[in-house]
């Protein structure tokens, strides 16, 4: 059913959390066993990063960890068959709550994923605005240095390009995601279990809109009651499946 609504939708729009990134090894923060059963994220806040250098500290010695993590994570099955529905020129966008740049790396193009929270893989200088490589970032860590700041005569705070607990949404993402679920006539979510907001009100838009709502997570979100479709199963398996009857179906067409 799920290939056939892509197949006739003018505008489909595909929603993918932690659930999309976990099949490519990337931990799922929250769950059991994940980093915050080790790390109190209360300590993780844009305003403790901001306030100290302490800080900053505890949040690089988080990063030096994670980073490597998502770093040496592929591309899953689930992202190559969202790369081929855009090929195939059945998908609008991917809007994503994750920092790991899979999407791309399995071919979407950059211009056509929101990521709402942002990228793991790059930093900025909040005085300048100099652009910093996120692998150049591990490099001064892993060399000893415990609070990258930005290259003379600079010296400004250095920031990854990802939204801390509170910090505000980026707003042209966040505004740029809303015009696209609204005007989505197909919303495909994978992988959230829709809990954190705004990034869900995405489906919420859409549905509001008008659009059929498709929903594939392994356990229950808030929103199900409000889809047309439920696929309790793996992200990579499905979408993996979905692209293939597409592509079966462009080409007997």
């Amino acid at each position: 059913m799920a290939a056939d609504w892509v197949c006739s939708a003018e505008r489909t729009v595909v929603f993918t959390g932690a659930g999309m990134s976990t099949e490519s090894g990337i931990p799922d923060f929250r769950s059991p066993g994940g980093i915050w059963d080790r790390f109190d994220p209360a300590e993780f806040t844009f305003q403790n990063f901001m306030g100290s250098e302490e800080g900053r500290r505890r949040y690089w010695e988080l990063g030096r960890m994670v980073y490597p993590v998502l770093r040496g994570a592929e591309p899953n099955p689930g992202h190559f068959a969202v790369a081929k529905l855009w090929q195939l020129g059945r998908l609008d966008c991917v809007i994503t709550q994750n920092i790991d740049n899979l999407h791309q790396r399995a071919g979407l193009p950059a211009e056509r994923v929101i990521e709402l929270h942002g990228s793991a893989m790059r930093a900025r200088c909040l005085d300048c605005d100099r652009p910093y490589d996120r692998a150049q970032i591990q490099d001064w860590l892993e060399a000893g240095v415990s609070v990258p700041i930005c290259d003379p005569p600079c010296g400004g705070v250095i920031k990854p390009r990802t939204i801390m607990f509170g910090e505000a949404m980026p707003s042209e993402e966040t505004e740029e995601a809303e015009r696209r679920s609204r005007a989505a006539d197909l919303f495909i979510v994978v992988g959230s279990s829709l809990v954190v907001y705004p990034a869900a009100h995405m489906p919420v838009h859409a549905k509001r809109a008008g659009a059929r709502l498709v929903i594939v997570n392994r356990t229950a979100t808030p929103q199900d009651a409000e889809a047309d479709l439920l696929i309790p199963g793996s992200a990579a398996e499905t979408l993996a499946g979905i692209a293939e009857r597409v592509h079966h179906r462009v080409a007997l067409s």
